[in-house]
């Protein structure tokens, strides 16, 4: 296995009881900024343990910055910084408190570990409320207050489980900024645990794919956002509908636009080409007055890949819809 890469394992499985999370992932990432997507119940959570060291796979193998995932975990939690989803936090400690313990557990001497903890608290904006109680925090503050504990011993690299989970629109887009602000000052490779497409077309540049606790992609994010050849946002002047029958007869499918007449979304066969389109307008007495390739979001990619197009609408509501602060 290469000490080059980031991430190199093969084949790794986990089960807890009957529930299989995890089914011969492979992957080999090199460093930057990755985005882990999936459902809820994909697996991302035990995948991210596992990287951490803190489960052992129940078979395959791997190494996490050259270091093996289940002969090397106490290296592993020492270089990796994990901003867990659950709130993991102890009430009765003050902010600064809880991130010095934070360095202990890492295994900093307790000098440097309460050192650092100002330092981090600073960074991440909580320097005025390091003496609150946990209690007392908001939910965007305790998320700031997790990342600052996650970095308190400069790792090499961080895992963010869904970091900006329970936050409301303006909480999530102040998560996502500290974020992106501090991968392009620290350049630490972070890998990024979400069901929010969103964020990962907005800070990373790979993207891994997991449905059901199998790896359906990874590559680069610009690879997988690409323009179909072969799907169009079409418009025209002229008689309707026997131009959109005449693109059917042809071996188009026509989507119609709501509110839109004259306009449609058209999947064409790859062998088309668009010059198809005129000499059909022309035939029908229609002139086209808009002819763009349909670029792919992120959104759409995962539903593709994963087979759910159908359930398009009910994601996308999702996608939209603001949390609780």
């Amino acid at each position: 296995m290469s000490r080059s890469l980031l991430i190199d394992i093969r084949n790794v499985s986990r089960s807890y009881g009957r529930v299989r999370a995890l089914r011969d992932v492979t992957l080999a990432l090199e460093p930057g900024t990755i985005g882990l997507v999936g459902n809820n119940g994909a697996g991302k959570s035990t995948l991210l343990k596992i990287l951490l060291g803190l489960l052992r796979p129940d078979a395959g193998e791997g190494t996490v910055l050259g270091y093996d995932i289940c002969r090397s975990t106490s290296q592993l939690r020492g270089r990796i910084g994990y901003m867990a989803e659950a709130a993991a936090t102890v009430p009765v400690l003050r902010g600064v408190e809880f991130v010095t313990l934070a360095g202990d557990l890492y295994g900093m001497p307790h000098r440097d570990a309460r050192r650092r903890a100002h330092e981090v608290l600073n960074y991440v904006g909580l320097g005025e409320l390091r003496y609150r109680r946990l209690e007392e925090y908001s939910a965007g503050n305790l998320q700031r207050l997790k990342l600052a504990a996650a970095l308190v011993h400069d790792p090499q690299m961080l895992l963010l489980d869904e970091p900006t989970n329970g936050l409301d629109p303006a909480g999530r887009v102040a998560m996502l900024r500290l974020i992106e602000d501090l991968i392009a000052e620290t350049g630490k490779s972070v890998i990024l645990c979400t069901h929010l497409l969103g964020d990962v077309e907005r800070l990373c540049h790979q993207v891994v794919v997991l449905d059901r606790g199998t790896v359906i992609c990874s590559a680069p994010v610009s690879q997988l956002r690409s323009v179909l050849d072969h799907r169009y946002e079409l418009a025209w002047q002229g008689p309707d509908e026997p131009f959109r029958r005449a693109l059917a007869q042809n071996g188009a499918r026509v989507e119609a636009v709501d509110g839109a007449p004259r306009m449609a979304k058209v999947d064409v066969p790859r062998s088309w080409n668009t010059i198809r389109f005129f000499e059909l307008a022309r035939s029908h007495g229609v002139v086209i007055t808009r002819l763009k390739p349909e670029e792919e979001d992120l959104s759409r990619m995962f539903l593709r890949l994963t087979g759910r197009l159908a359930d398009a609408p009910a994601v996308a509501a999702e996608e939209d819809a603001p949390h609780g602060s």
